[in-house]
């Protein structure tokens, strides 16, 4: 790691407080933030996805969020080379870069690297996508559990932009995405990291989700997809297939109550942070701290900076 440029990350699951933390952290230590969220990358998604608030963001700047159009792709390696440029920035210009979000696979590739992929065959991608629009998705992920059952277990049938990738892969390079992965290792490290991760016990942590969630409906999060809808963004693109704003949908096409919507919002939020937490417990790299333990993390910080 010697001479290797430093970041802070600071992660853990949805709902633990990274946010109201990394503010501080990024005063106390003259950072700037970079986000590290997949989907607080998209325009118009500000509520499901408990963005930073126009006024949190005056405090501190905060890079990569609104970046992109919810019709507009966007992957780990996009975010790889964005996160990389906005890093190289804000060390020119003397501060910390402080990246905060609970997205496994960005931070993944931020730290270890990406396996160099083969470039984006549009004909086949639009053939993809034509079969899952014919075939849905359960018949595109049953695909790749065929080809590759160690990426389909890792990819959610509805994650569509995931799903066409590694199908393509295979296509175009005649072996699995798995295979790529551990070909590279995921080994290639360009910085010097301290990885935080916040957690709490869990009945708080649920306890605190669904407040979140209960929060997120009273403050609009039905007009806001009601919004993009009148906007022309079909229920099917990758947004708006996140939680939250799949089940509102479901609500706005009279599948469910809005009780329903809120409940399994919730149940499916609680999900998420359990799969959030088994990642990270198999990461040795990992601090953990209680989101409280304000006074320990800013000393560990200072310490590390000053090694």
């Amino acid at each position: 790691m010697k001479n290797k440029p430093k970041i802070i990350i600071l992660t853990g699951p949805t709902g633990v407080g990274k946010t109201n933390l990394s503010l501080s952290l990024a005063q106390k230590f003259n950072a700037e933030i970079v986000n590290a969220d997949s989907m607080q990358i998209y325009r118009y998604l500000d509520i499901g996805t408990a963005k930073p608030t126009p006024a949190e963001r005056a405090i501190i700047p905060h890079h990569l969020i609104d970046i992109r159009n919810p019709d507009e792709d966007y992957d780990a390696a996009q975010f790889r080379n964005d996160a990389d440029r906005v890093i190289k920035n804000i060390i020119s210009q003397g501060k910390h870069p402080l990246i905060v979000g609970g997205t496994m696979l960005y931070l993944k590739v931020l730290t270890q690297g990406i396996f160099p992929s083969p470039p984006v065959d549009e004909t086949l991608r639009q053939r993809l996508k034509q079969l899952a629009e014919e075939k849905g998705r359960e018949w595109l992920h049953q695909y790749l559990t065929q080809i590759d059952p160690e990426a389909a277990h890792k990819i959610h049938p509805t994650d569509i932009v995931r799903l066409i990738r590694a199908i393509e892969v295979y296509e175009l390079t005649g072996k699995p995405i798995s295979w790529h992965q551990r070909q590279h290792g995921f080994q290639e490290s360009p910085y010097d990291y301290l990885k935080i991760c916040l957690h709490l016990p869990r009945e708080t942590l649920y306890k605190r989700i669904n407040q979140r969630v209960e929060f997120m409906f009273k403050q609009g999060l039905v007009t806001e997809v009601e919004n993009l809808l009148k906007m022309g963004y079909t229920p099917d693109l990758k947004p708006l297939q996140a939680i939250g704003y799949r089940h509102v949908i479901a609500y706005l096409k009279g599948k469910w109550n809005i009780e329903k919507a809120k409940e399994v919002t919730k149940r499916d939020t609680r999900r998420y942070a359990k799969r959030q937490l088994a990642w990270w417990r198999q990461d040795k790299e990992v601090l953990w701290f209680e989101p409280q333990e304000k006074e320990a993390i800013e000393q560990i910080i200072k310490q590390w900076l000053n090694k």
